[in-house]
């Protein structure tokens, strides 16, 4: 897998400083530590599911982030991080919250667990753009049984901040507090997303799960795209519609053998025009209309020899 050195931390220089909605920049807090006991101390974060470790698929869901920073060990990741670790470590979500802020600097700050399979851009766009339209301290995600969801939740940084230190100070520490101490001092709201937005894999069980409804839904093809384009390191809106059509024309047109040719052609030339998504479409409908003309000729070919029939 194309990743990056898990020894140094940097920033994600190839991540847009504002959201899709095109205003403020946002970071992300990615908590990436815990004991994962009910699976036995597996290393959770590193877990695949669809060929992609959970961590990278929640990475890939705040890509729009102007700082990252996953508070765990560190770890090759499909893109650019900063990386800490809460003290002690082990202390829990609010030691690795805190840990987490300290490397940030905007002023709303997404935070979520490393364990969401299924976790998508348009979840976090709609959590920021809440964020921005009530003037709330928080907004956090509800599960499909109306349960709060901290962990997958835009704030308000000032108010973090000064919560966690309002508790660190009341405790003596951050270290074993739960969330809820957190959650129950701002002034939150709530969104109803995508309901997988906030599954998490907790249990071998839920692994299996995530893995099967991967390879079941109906996005198993965006799925794999997104897979292949982490794996080999690029960024590029595909359209899948249109590579489809392609093989489809060529495999008609010409001969089975000629769709990947083909495709694996249109990709090589889409390089070298530039790299962007027009790119890959204009070269795609230029060899679709090769295939066409092609099969267009086996027809006429064909014709006379039928008719003769």
């Amino acid at each position: 897998m194309t990743a990056y050195d898990a020894a140094a931390p940097a920033h994600d220089a190839a991540a847009p400083a504002h959201d899709a909605a095109g205003s403020a920049p946002y970071d992300a807090v990615v908590l990436a530590g815990g004991a994962a006991k009910r699976l036995g101390g597996a290393d959770k974060p590193g877990l695949s599911v669809g060929g992609r470790p959970l961590l990278d698929r929640v990475l890939t869901a705040c890509a729009g982030a102007a700082t990252t920073v996953v508070v765990g060990g560190r770890r090759p990741t499909a893109r650019p991080v900063e990386w800490t670790r809460e003290e002690p470590a082990g202390g829990g979500p609010l030691a690795a919250l805190d840990a987490g802020l300290r490397h940030t600097s905007a002023e709303s700050v997404l935070v979520l667990s490393a364990d969401l399979p299924f976790l998508a851009a348009p979840t976090v766009d709609a959590l920021l753009g809440e964020l921005r339209r009530t003037g709330r301290e928080g907004v956090l995600c509800t599960d499909a049984d109306g349960r709060d969801q901290p962990l997958v939740a835009a704030y308000r940084a000032e108010p973090l901040r000064r919560e966690l230190a309002l508790l660190g100070t009341g405790h003596g520490s951050l270290a074993g507090l739960p969330l809820r101490l957190l959650t129950r001092a701002l002034d939150l709201a709530r969104i109803s997303a995508d309901p997988l937005a906030s599954f998490d894999c907790d249990t071998w069980e839920d692994l299996a799960a995530a893995r099967a409804r991967i390879r079941d839904h109906g996005g198993v093809l965006d799925e794999w795209i997104t897979a292949v384009k982490d794996e080999l390191g690029i960024e590029l809106d595909v359209d899948t519609g249109v590579l489809l059509d392609l093989a489809r024309d060529a495999a008609h047109g010409v001969a089975r053998p000629a769709a990947p040719l083909t495709t694996f052609l249109v990709g090589y030339a889409a390089a070298k025009a530039g790299g962007e998504g027009k790119d890959v479409v204009d070269a795609a409908r230029k060899a679709a209309a090769l295939a066409n003309r092609w099969a267009a000729e086996a027809e006429a070919a064909d014709g006379p020899k039928n008719d003769a029939g």
